[in-house]
């Protein structure tokens, strides 16, 4: 077998600056207008948001190294000082064309009768009514915190919206002397204002059919004079930082007695206190506030401020989607109950007449929910075990480990309380569940590994021994997402799967360092040297002369040996696709290395989060593959995660029907093409038109075909 590749700058895309370029292809469906106009504001919203993230994650971890000195690069060849560099540009340009987007749907909107405007341009009347709003809702809520020689000035938190004011004296001795005040807009406040509502509580009177909304920082603005009396406003400008908020869990263990739900709750706690990594102001803001906020927050001019044409922070965008207008929205999509199944039959009395595999959220998340249900009620279960990584709120799998625990049901839990943004969340419900009795564990051994698993297992006496239900997942147990994401879940008895996923729990929640698994595969002891051995096996196929192909959906792909391993395969003659939504490090159509290699990313209605696996030669009970991991060093080094073959035939070909279709998307499909750009799919002659989503709404594993 020859060599592994090299990875070079040529053959290696960066990975910052590939996850830029998702959120480009999340803004172009912003710009279709096939799409309904309220679900192209949300992606708008998405985008937003996504950028938010990217900062206090990514951008975080760069500045980090870039003030530590550290110049080492990754095989793109980037310096932490170049992509700092590069980044902002493009973020600059990517801004800039949401902003424009924006403002374009905003024309649109009015078109519809709903009106996003600034109170400046709002009639008297409506201002008034404004005003009372203002001086009962909103007045006795704010904080003025004054900047002086006596008052140091205040603290910043995390994604605040604030203003920044200059006010003078108008008489005494200090008469014409100018001051500083900031002013942090609540949180608890909605950011966009209806003001129909407003002047039908405080004016008395109807607006007709219009819906016209406000900026809430902009009915602050309007009514600065209540707040200071005797004094003259100068100027005001919003606005709002961003900090690092990637908590180093590694550096958090100080012995080997500690608590780590404490260590979670404090460290969230500090979240808010991170570094500045951004600085975002309104293009008209004055040179002097921005001078007095870069000089009191530190930032560097040229590094770390934005300036944005229009409001800030367009992820509040988001509460549009509260508006009553179906017209404006995607028809509702009712997820299938796959056909036999709940809520009319025995859950596992149908697992057992042959394994099942669902679609989310095509086939209803309802079913996954029922087999915690019926495991929580069934007086022949004795245990139940899970992996939650994010669960959200109101969960009904939670609700129902509780319930287990509280018909004397053996109930073991290992939530991942270092689940990114869902800290919280996860914290309340461990001590929830441990409140009624629920075993509950945080992680495995070393506090730097994240346990991602998908896993559920049920054990139930059955005649005279044990039979073991398993679920495996590609996505969380988590009914709200599960509504948005498209994922794919297996339920088992297979008899191995049951005593990998027995001997994956003891290790989750013991000593056993030395596990092995007989179908499992996981990380981080055994997933990828698994995959590199069915791609080497794919090779010798090639080789051999027989047909050979891998097709691989997942969520991101960047770590450098499963990219080397696929440029090996490529050079052999295997035939690869690859279905990658997000951020891809791989350059496929590189003459003499890739050329064999298809890169293409689908980005819809629903976030395309399921990870398929396909080994075309591999033996039988290793052919398709689905889990919770992606191709990344993060995945395969760093977090447990758990890849289950599909071993029944029938689902097999549901799977590659699955790949197959989205194979042969034209609409919301994206190819990434050898230069490292992505570009919408050309369609060819006699080619079906068709968007994958939209097939799978009809049918939950596509179209009737092989890959």
């Amino acid at each position: 077998m020859s060599h592994l590749p090299e990875l070079t700058p040529e053959n290696y895309i960066n990975r910052e600056l590939s996850a830029i370029e998702f959120n480009r292809r999340v803004l172009a469906l912003a710009n279709d207008s096939a799409i309904p106009l309220l679900e192209r504001i949300k992606f708008l919203a998405i985008v937003g948001n996504n950028l938010d993230e990217f900062f206090m994650v990514r951008m975080s971890s760069y500045l980090q190294k870039y003030h530590a000195g550290i110049n080492r690069t990754r095989p793109d060849g980037y310096t932490p000082t170049q992509l700092l560099a590069e980044v902002r540009q493009r973020v600059l340009h990517l801004m800039n064309d949401q902003r424009m987007t924006m403002r374009t749907l905003f024309n649109e909107l009015e078109t519809h009768n709903v009106f996003i405007t600034s109170v400046k341009d709002l009639s008297s009347e409506y201002r008034e009514s404004l005003r009372l709003y203002f001086y009962e809702e909103v007045f006795p809520v704010l904080t003025p915190l004054a900047a002086d020689h006596a008052r140091p000035f205040p603290f910043i938190s995390n994604l605040s919206l604030n203003l920044g004011v200059f006010l003078q004296h108008v008489s005494g001795d200090e008469a014409g002397s100018y001051e500083f005040v900031r002013i942090k807009v609540p949180e608890a406040l909605p950011r966009l204002i209806d003001v129909g509502k407003i002047t039908r509580k405080y004016g008395n009177f109807e607006i007709g059919d219009k819906v016209i909304y406000t900026w809430v920082d902009d009915v602050i603005a309007d009514n600065l004079d209540m707040l200071f009396p005797g004094m003259r406003v100068v100027e005001q400008h919003p606005f709002r930082v961003t900090r690092n908020a990637d908590i180093d869990y590694e550096n958090e263990r100080e012995s080997d007695l500690y608590d780590i739900s404490a260590v979670i709750e404090a460290s969230v706690k500090e979240r808010r206190f991170g570094s500045i990594v951004r600085l975002s102001v309104p293009e008209t803001i004055s040179q002097k506030m921005l001078d007095r906020l870069i000089e009191e927050l530190e930032v560097d001019p040229d590094r770390d401020v934005y300036r944005i044409g229009g409001a800030l922070g367009s992820s509040s965008l988001f509460e549009l989607l509260a508006l009553d207008r179906p017209d404006l929205k995607y028809p509702p999509h009712i997820p299938k109950i796959p056909e036999g199944l709940w809520p009319n039959v025995d859950i596992f009395a149908a697992i057992r007449q042959g394994d099942i595999l669902v679609h989310h959220p095509y086939d209803s998340f309802g079913l996954v929910e029922e087999f915690f249900r019926a495991a929580a009620r069934d007086p022949d279960v004795l245990a139940i075990k899970v992996t939650l990584y994010r669960v959200g709120s109101n969960s009904p799998i939670v609700q129902a480990l509780m319930d287990a625990r509280d018909n004397d049901k053996q109930v073991t839990v290992l939530v991942e309380l270092k689940a990114r943004f869902d800290e919280e969340n996860n914290l309340e419900w461990a001590r929830a569940m441990e409140h009624k009795g629920v075993h509950v564990t945080y992680g495995v051994e070393k506090l730097s590994v994240k346990t991602h698993s998908k896993i559920a297992l049920v054990v139930r006496k059955e005649g005279d021994g044990l039979r073991r239900y398993v679920h495996v997942g590609t996505g969380n147990y988590n009914a709200s997402t599960s509504r948005m994401y498209t994922d794919y879940g297996l339920l088992t008895t297979h008899p191995q799967i049951g005593d990998d996923a027995t001997r994956l729990f003891n290790r989750l929640t013991g000593y056993a360092p030395k596990t092995t698994y007989k179908q499992l595969l996981v990380a981080p002891d055994y997933l990828l040297p698994t995959f590199v051995d069915l791609i080497d096996h794919e090779i010798r196929a090639a080789q051999a002369g027989k047909s050979a192909h891998l097709i691989f959906k997942m969520n991101q792909l960047e770590e450098d040996l499963a990219i080397q391993k696929l440029y090996q395969a490529s050079q052999a003659g295997v035939k690869i696709n690859l279905i990658v939504r997000g951020l891809c490090c791989l350059r496929p159509g590189v003459p003499g290395l890739s050329e064999n290699i298809r890169v293409i990313s689908i980005v819809g209605r629903f976030l395309e989060h399921g990870r398929i696996y396909y080994f075309h030669n591999a033996p039988e009970d290793q052919r398709v593959y689905i889990g919770s991991a992606d191709l990344m060093r993060r995945n395969l080094y760093n977090r447990v995660e758990t890849v289950a073959p599909v071993i029944d035939p029938r689902h097999q070909r549901r799977l590659l029907r699955v790949l197959a279709t989205d194979l042969g998307s034209a609409i919301n499909t994206w190819e990434l093409h050898a230069d490292g750009v992505y570009r919408p799919l050309g369609v060819r002659e006699s080619q079906e038109i068709y968007s994958s989503q939209a097939i799978f709404m009809r049918d939950s594993f596509g179209l009737d075909q092989t890959p």
